[in-house]
Parts: C-alpha cells; sequence; structure tokens
C-alpha cells in the first residue's frame, strides 16, 4: 500500500486507510463493502429498515469470502421492531457495527460483549457527548449536506470542529468528502478519516443500477434535496425527524413542500410504488451535495487508492 495515513481509526480498525464506506442500504452489498476494504479502507454493509436477517448473513459472507474485514450498518429505530437484525450482524463478527438515527445506548454493550467495534452518527455536538457517554468507539459527524438519511441540522465542517472539541473518541467526518482535498481537509482539522458514501455510488461493485450511476455521474452539487417524499410514498416508518438527501426528480419537484397532501394521494404514492419495481432503479437515488465530484465509473479500490494517495501528497505539500 502506497499510502499509509496512520490515524487513530486506523490503528483502531486496522486498516491502511482512513476512509470508511457510508452503510448505504440498498446500495452497500457485500460487493462494495469487499472493495472498499480492498482499497485499505473498511467497507461496511448497508442494512434497510426492512432487511431480513438472511440477506445480513449472505451479504457478510461474500463480504468476508475476499479475505477482508468488513463492517454493517444498523437503524437503532429499526432494531426495535426487528431486533432479529441485531442477532444476524452480531453474528457475522463485523470489525464495526454502527447504530445510528435513534438511541444506541441499548446497543453498545451487547456489542462490544460480542466483540465488535461501535460506531454512531451524530449530528449536534449534544449527540456526540451522549454518545461517547455510552462508550461508542468512533464518532461519526454526520453533517447535513451528507446524502441518505440524516438530520438536517448542522453543515460537516462547523459540527466537526464543535465535536472534535468535545469528545476524546475518534471522529470520522461525514458529509461531502469525495475527493482528496476532502479527505486532506477533515484530516488536517484533526478528524481521524472520512465516512465516504457519494463517492462510492458510481463503482460497479455498488448494488444499484446502472442508470442509478449514470444519474450520479451527471448531476452537480445542485441537484440534490432533502425531503422526506419518498418514505411517506412508500410508507417506510421513518421517524419524521430524519428525512433524506437524495438527487431531484419530478417527484421531489411535485411534492417537497406538499407532505400532507402526499400522504393523503393514494394514487400519487401509488406512482412511485410501480416507478421503482418497474423502473430502472432512478425513482429515487439518495446522493449527498459531493455528488458533484463523482464524474465517471470507476472501481471502489480505485476510488478508495485516489483518496488516500492525493491527500497525502497535499498534506505534505501544506506541510
Amino acid at each position: 500500500m502506497a499510502c499509509m495515513l496512520r490515524t487513530a481509526v486506523t490503528e483502531l480498525l486496522d486498516i491502511d486507510v482512513p476512509v470508511v464506506g457510508a452503510p448505504m442500504a440498498g446500495v452497500a452489498g457485500g460487493r462494495l463493502a469487499a472493495a472498499i476494504s480492498a482499497g485499505g479502507g473498511l467497507g461496511m454493509i448497508g442494512v434497510g429498515s426492512a432487511t431480513e436477517p438472511d440477506v445480513i448473513r449472505t451479504e457478510s459472507e461474500v463480504a468476508r469470502s475476499f479475505g477482508q474485514p468488513f463492517g454493517i450498518g444498523l437503524m437503532a429505530w429499526a432494531l426495535e421492531r426487528r431486533p432479529t437484525q441485531f442477532e444476524a450482524a452480531a453474528a457475522a463478527a463485523p470489525r464495526l457495527v454502527s447504530v445510528s438515527f435513534g438511541n444506541e445506548a441499548p446497543w453498545v454493550d451487547r456489542l462490544h460483549e460480542r466483540g465488535a467495534l461501535v460506531a454512531v452518527q451524530v449530528a449536534d455536538v449534544a449527540a456526540a457527548r451522549a454518545a461517547a457517554g455510552a462508550g461508542v468507539d468512533v464518532l461519526v459527524a454526520r453533517g447535513a449536506e451528507a446524502g441518505g438519511h440524516g438530520l438536517d441540522a448542522v453543515a460537516t465542517l462547523p459540527l466537526l470542529q464543535g465535536v472534535l472539541d468535545a469528545v476524546d473518541v475518534p471522529v470520522l467526518a461525514a458529509g461531502g468528502v469525495a475527493t482528496p482535498r476532502g479527505l486532506a481537509a477533515v484530516l488536517a482539522a484533526g478528524a481521524a478519516g472520512a465516512w465516504v458514501g457519494s463517492a462510492f455510488l458510481a463503482c460497479p461493485e455498488a448494488a444499484n443500477t446502472a442508470a442509478a450511476r449514470g444519474a450520479v455521474c451527471s448531476a452537480a452539487e445542485t441537484d440534490t434535496v432533502y425531503s422526506r417524499v419518498f418514505d411517506i410514498a412508500q410508507g417506510i416508518p421513518w421517524p419524521p425527524q430524519f428525512g433524506g438527501r437524495a438527487l431531484r426528480n419530478a417527484f421531489t419537484d411535485r411534492w417537497v413542500g406538499r407532505e400532507g397532501d402526499l400522504a393523503a394521494d393514494d394514487a400519487a404514492r401509488q406512482e412511485l410504488v410501480t416507478e421503482r419495481r418497474r423502473g430502472d432503479g432512478t425513482a429515487y437515488v439518495y446522493a449527498g451535495q459531493a455528488v458533484g465530484l463523482v464524474r465517471r465509473e470507476r472501481p471502489a479500490a480505485d476510488v478508495v487508492r485516489e483518496l488516500s494517495d492525493g491527500a497525502e501528497r497535499l498534506l505534505r505539500r501544506w506541510g
């Protein structure tokens, strides 16, 4: 491995590069996780609210078959409804398990007892302090510009500064990191690495479609919107404080700001469900504002190496 950016997270996770792939449900399966880990980072398998335990086991076997460490991302609010997800994830013996978007405290000790390190995504300093107090091993400072679900609260840079000043736990920066400059910037600020999602959306190992990858590559940084419309239309019971950042499309243009009307419009909701089932995978594409920096499809290991090698060169140049 040409690049050896050593940080508290690379030491803790025993990886070469301070890059952790975000556990994007529906996109980050075992194949993408393995590819990110093969590049020297840590790949994560994303678990959705309705993911069955057998799927967790299958994707974990795929990731493990490449001989690399991997992680699994769970959602605290969903675990309360599907505790079997926890058992399947813990039994897969991942190096890292993230438990976010809800009350992580009941799960931290249980994961430690099963031999896993624990990460939690936080959106403000108070949540960071609470998670550190619960004994988590890694904090993920998730800014509002990040893709997928989370709070639309504080941008990555001010959040990262506040969290780093508030806790002694290693911190990963999430939201807006998709190039070597982004990784170098958060490392220079004191982060132990980056939690990267959008940069991997155009990788062939991702579990999305060619059309979705094409939409990612053609999007600009201004082409995302934060909303709850896709969850409302599909009846996915995300807690209402958690919206999601996705690529804008005709559906969001029509319904963002009219969520109450959408919830009462059976025909409109069915339109999205039908398009998702019969379409090309672009009915909705969750992505962050860094999507404008993703211009072509390429292997995940190449993305990791470019991030790390480029960041190392920049940091050396900056002294």
